[in-house]
């Protein structure tokens, strides 16, 4: 409390406590951690083609415990980042919703690894290369992720408003922007699985670079 007050007297940010830090760097991992392990899977799973089938699928066949367990860890680091915010900016601008809305994403890749995808295009190997037909667990796994990215989204706005109110107006921009991307991939998923997977990324990556930004020092302006 005491160097809060000081930070904000002296117009400079006060160092993040210890606890919070280690909470945000499990939330900085989460998305390097997904993202690799699904693009090793790529590339060294037969039949997997990074234009015709989304990463989710990989949670299928006889290695697909690989990116189950991905999802899952993903999730709890996510979640745990969450809690690292909440301690971070928790009495600043945008401090209760970013961490909220940043659980729900978490959250969402709990039950996506829970409920797999559906087969199609091709994978696992020797399925056929249509479209895949929707399951009651596809469409489950589905609506998490169409809800953990809304929410994701949502936080990067509330995001933006913290980094006004810090005065870092560049990162505001950004946070502004990247939603932008990152529904603009989703949209065109139909036609370019791809676009989708990217989109993914960029949102997981974002994250990332937003809870490093948080870490590396307390914000001053409060509530």
């Amino acid at each position: 409390m005491t160097q809060a007050i000081r930070g904000a007297v002296t117009g400079r940010a006060t160092p993040v406590p210890f606890a919070a830090r280690v909470l945000l760097t499990c939330g900085a991992v989460a998305g390097p951690l997904f993202l690799g392990v699904g693009f090793i899977g790529g590339l060294t799973r037969t039949g997997f083609d990074f234009t015709r089938n989304a990463i989710s699928q990989l949670s299928l066949g006889s290695l697909g415990w690989i990116q189950i367990a991905s999802f899952l860890i993903t999730g709890t680091l996510v979640i745990t980042g969450a809690a690292g915010l909440r301690r971070a900016i928790g009495h600043t601008t945008g401090g209760t919703w970013a961490p909220r809305l940043v659980g729900v994403f978490g959250a969402s890749f709990l039950l996506a690894g829970v409920f797999t995808a559906d087969a199609g295009a091709g994978f696992p190997d020797g399925t056929p290369n249509g479209p895949a037909a929707l399951s009651g667990h596809g469409t489950v796994h589905m609506l998490s992720g169409t809800v953990g990215y809304v929410a994701l989204c949502a936080a990067f706005f509330v995001l933006a408003r913290h980094f006004t109110a810090q005065g870092q107006r560049g990162w505001a921009l950004a946070y502004r922007l990247l939603p932008v991307g990152v529904i603009a991939g989703f949209a065109t998923s139909a036609t370019a699985v791809a676009a989708f997977t990217a989109a993914a990324g960029l949102g997981l990556l974002a994250l990332t670079a937003a809870i490093v930004r948080l870490a590396s020092s307390a914000p001053t302006t409060q509530q």
